[in-house]
């Protein structure tokens, strides 16, 4: 798959290089530029094709809303234990009135988001350039650029088919950022609430370009109703979302924040900024880039005579807002903490953000700046206009690199994947054999939860499913899991006492481990089962009074075989 990969890649590049005054000039030409971007995306997303873990506790939740449960992890337990009301939504709606496989729906759905920031990025910048520089000169190759770039970058491709929100997220972002720029304020404003029901981070958006469109107002670049119809449109959906959430939940912080939250706050900047050390070096050619950008679209302010055009105005604006938004979610994700999952998956909008926002701020300075006064010559065209597609070629290409080589990008995540597919196949084993209503309790609450099926409770013991744990567990730092700190085995153990205990988070292990977690020891017994045919091992902590019979039943299938330690 690397290979085709890279000849898709290869295929883009010559194509931009060679057409590059074709892809201005013509329209077809154009098209078949974005094809080709969208075509190396879709490889690249391909490439990596890992349906993360963290993503089957939102299919669990989709699950239940299909088979009438509601939006509940375990049936008849109201916690909130999600963070992506629509993207959930979208899930069961597909499975309620299509019958779709959710799954299945996820990863679609995740891939033809990620094609649609490549285009959102084509027309975002396209009309950003067209605006500063005026129809006549509009430069549509720096569209192009646009989307070769987004298409290249490693974080978003590894996280499109991943089942999760991510791609979707950074998608209602780019609308938001081209719905305010044509001030489309209200639209604009129904867009960020969307973006926050898809993820928390989206009143991050939400404040950001409120501030800006409040600024501008302020200097009298837009209309007061601007400001005020962005707020409107997105009270539209935010109150009675808001009001639902809190009246089936009880609580206005979600379940999931709520278990990630309450880490010493030095912790807290020390992991998050690690993260982003870790994160700024493979990326480093963004962010050289949006530097550079920066840099000349600051030096190159409007000049000349008379009243610099509103639609200049309008642009710069506009980049502006981009550049500030990347640089403001990349603080913001730095003081959260960061995450655990591979390829820096909470960073994933930054690249495509800055990418955009350094393209277009070159296109909108690359043949001078157009004012209200009387019409003049055409502007020589400076070299900004023939090194940035060439840039934004060897740059998708470096990004490539990276996401084959780097230890964090693709063999991370088909490692991950690996691990998730065991625990899949344990949670199935579990699922098929227990009787309904049986708890588990499990330290991966993802793939295994999802297999084990809605008949069986799980219990979540890093609480984001859980209320206890995650309002009024302890936060264990030694667990150094940025967002998983939470925790209460007496609670687990003494009150929940569920009839089974697994506490691996990797799937299999490649040996007998008949050793006893010391938090089960007392109440629990060790037994421990071996993939027939193979030379994996799985340990489980059956309750004591129930253990033989337990035992027996997940002994009676024939995928497992029960071998006593000792």
């Amino acid at each position: 798959m690397v290979l085709v990969v890279v000849g898709v890649w290869l295929v883009l590049a010559v194509f931009v290089l060679a057409a590059w005054s074709r892809i201005n000039a013509r329209r077809p030409w154009r098209v078949a530029a974005v094809l080709l971007a969208l075509g190396f995306s879709l490889v690249h997303q391909l490439m990596f094709s890992t349906v993360a873990e963290d993503a089957f506790i939102t299919f669990r939740y989709s699950q239940n809303i299909a088979q009438g449960n509601g939006p509940v992890f375990n049936v008849g337990e109201r916690v909130e234990g999600y963070s992506n009301f629509l993207w959930m939504v979208l899930l069961a709606l597909f499975k309620t009135v299509f019958g779709a496989e959710i799954i299945g729906t996820a990863v679609v759905l995740g891939v033809l988001s990620t094609l649609g920031c490549v285009l959102l990025a084509y027309v975002l910048v396209h009309r950003i350039v067209r605006r500063a520089r005026g129809a006549q000169d509009s430069a549509p190759a720096f569209g192009v650029a646009a989307a070769v770039l987004i298409a290249g970058a490693g974080g978003l491709a590894a996280y499109g088919p991943s089942g999760l929100e991510t791609p979707l997220f950074l998608l209602l972002v780019l609308c938001v950022c081209l719905a305010v720029s044509e001030n489309r304020c209200v639209v604009a404003g129904v867009l960020v609430a969307l973006a926050t029901m898809t993820r928390p981070d989206g009143v991050v958006i939400a404040v950001v370009a409120g501030i800006w469109l409040i600024v501008r107002a302020a200097r009298h670049r837009v209309d007061w109703w601007a400001p005020a119809g962005f707020v409107l449109g997105a009270l539209v959906l935010a109150v009675p979302w808001t009001a639902w959430r809190v009246t089936y939940y009880g609580y206005l912080i979600p379940n999931a924040l709520a278990a990630k939250s309450g880490a010493p706050l030095g912790w807290q900047l020390e992991h998050g900024w690690e993260y982003l050390s870790k994160f700024a070096v493979p990326h480093g050619g963004f962010l050289l880039l949006a530097a550079a950008a920066l840099v000349v679209f600051a030096v190159r302010r409007p000049k000349g005579e008379g009243t610099p055009d509103p639609d200049v105005l309008t642009a710069r604006s506009a980049i502006w807002l981009l550049f500030v938004l990347a640089l403001v979610y990349l603080a913001f994700i730095t003081y959260a903490g960061g995450d655990w999952m591979p390829a820096w998956r909470l960073l994933a909008p930054v690249p495509p953000l800055l990418a955009i926002a350094a393209v277009a701020a070159l296109g909108a300075t690359g043949s001078g700046v157009r004012t209200g006064a009387a019409p003049s010559p055409r502007p020589r065209r400076l070299w900004l206009d023939r090194t940035v597609v060439p840039v934004a070629v060897v740059l998708s290409g470096l990004s490539l690199f990276v996401s084959v080589t780097h230890e964090q990008m693709l063999q991370r995540m088909h490692d991950w994947r690996d691990a998730i597919v065991e625990l899949g196949e344990i949670g199935d084993w579990l699922g098929s054999n227990l009787p309904s209503g049986t708890v588990v309790s499990t330290f991966a609450n993802g793939a295994l939860s999802y297999e084990a099926g809605t008949h069986i409770v799980m219990l979540d013991v890093l609480g984001l499913t859980d209320e206890h744990i995650a309002r009024h567990g302890q936060r264990d730092q030694k667990l150094d899991l940025v967002g998983h700190l939470a925790q209460d085995y007496d609670y687990v153990v003494n009150q929940r006492m569920p009839a089974l205990a697994i506490t691996t988070g990797v799937g299999y292990t490649d040996s007998q481990r008949c050793g006893a977690d010391p938090l089960y020891a007392g109440r629990y017994l060790v037994a421990t089962f071996r993939r027939v045919g193979t030379d994996k091992w799985v340990k489980v902590y059956p309750i004591r009074e129930q253990a033989t019979r337990i035992i027996e039943t997940l002994d009676a299938d024939p995928r497992f075989e029960h071998v006593p330690c000792g």
